[in-house]
């Protein structure tokens, strides 16, 4: 493998963990929105619309630079994937626009042509199949399967939309106060129980139907990355507890990603060699024009999403 191949493929890991990082929170934060309940409900639901409005489309240009990168330097992953994975990944992708659709629709000036409740189901459910089915794909990949029907596939799509209400969880946590951080935060703490309940879950099916990924699992690199996010995830809680919500959003996100690192240690052979990334299509001079561009590209995006997020993430929502 070329130096510009290994670059590619670590941008694109970068690209997954950036998309689940800040993506995830927003589809969690769609999980939240259809679960509100209380006397604060309607609170609940202005404040997760409060925290999203200004930066939910941004977060997806991770996500669309990383088809990018592997269709224009892994094309023989890419026809695999958008083969095999044609269904699911075309209904993760039907979820974030229905998502999308739902969230603007539901504002004021559109609310006569549906009922608000419609589109707020509609938006809760599309948030929780877009975890779901790209969790799902990503075990089908990991087993090499590419089957999605089976149990490790369902328990870790299950498992995605865990991890994305704990983030955002603790991120509304961190961008509220008052009575609604005390909502949230409770809503932080119940989903961390379930990311660990869910992990174990699925470490054991996965001990069942999927024996390889799982020994993978075991190697000195993902087992000091799944020991990482497990310690996170108690940091998370104790950060919580004392009200150092700010250190708490740093945690949880450090926990998901130390959460993909494992992964991609573990199935990091079978990308390998079974699905083509060490021997790409592409030529490495369109390897190298692309890392260039991506380069260039940074240098713009990068700083206008951190002004973006200073802009709109400066005071907390009541």
């Amino acid at each position: 493998m070329g130096t510009e191949t290994a670059i590619a493929g670590a941008l694109g890991m970068l690209a997954v963990i950036l998309y689940a990082v800040l993506a995830g929170a927003d589809f969690g934060g769609g999980v939240w929105d259809l679960l509100a309940s209380g006397r604060r409900a309607v609170q609940q639901r202005e404040a997760i619309g409060a925290a999203m409005g200004p930066v939910w489309e941004t977060n997806h240009v991770w996500l669309i630079f990383l088809l990018v990168l592997v269709f224009t330097c892994f094309p023989p992953v890419f026809a695999k994937l958008g083969v095999a994975l044609f269904v699911p990944l075309t209904l993760a992708l039907l979820g974030i626009v229905l998502r999308g659709a739902a969230f603007a629709f539901r504002g004021p000036p559109y609310r006569d042509l549906l009922p608000h409740k419609v589109w707020g189901v509609v938006f809760g459910v599309a948030s929780l199949a877009t975890p779901f089915f790209f969790g799902a794909s990503a075990a089908a990949i990991a087993t090499g399967t590419l089957v999605l029907t089976r149990p490790m596939s369902i328990a870790v799509g299950l498992f995605a939309i865990a991890l994305s209400a704990q983030l955002a969880g603790v991120y509304l946590t961190a961008e509220t106060r008052a009575a609604l951080r005390d909502d949230f935060r409770r809503r932080a703490y119940w989903a961390t129980l379930v990311v660990a309940i869910g992990g174990l879950a699925a470490l054991l099916i996965g001990a069942a139907d999927a024996p390889t990924l799982v020994s993978h699992l075991r190697s000195p690199l993902s087992l000091a990355m799944i020991g990482g996010a497990m310690s996170l995830g108690l940091l998370v809680c104790v950060l919580l507890r004392i009200d150092q919500v700010l250190w708490a959003r740093i945690a949880v996100a450090g926990e998901v990603a130390a959460v993909l690192c494992g992964w991609f240690a573990a199935q990091a052979r079978y990308m390998l060699d079974q699905m083509g990334v060490a021997q790409p299509a592409a030529p490495q001079v369109t390897i190298a024009i692309f890392l260039r561009t991506s380069l260039f590209g940074a240098i713009v995006l990068v700083p206008s999403l951190l002004l973006l997020f200073a802009v709109f993430k400066r005071a907390p929502i009541d």
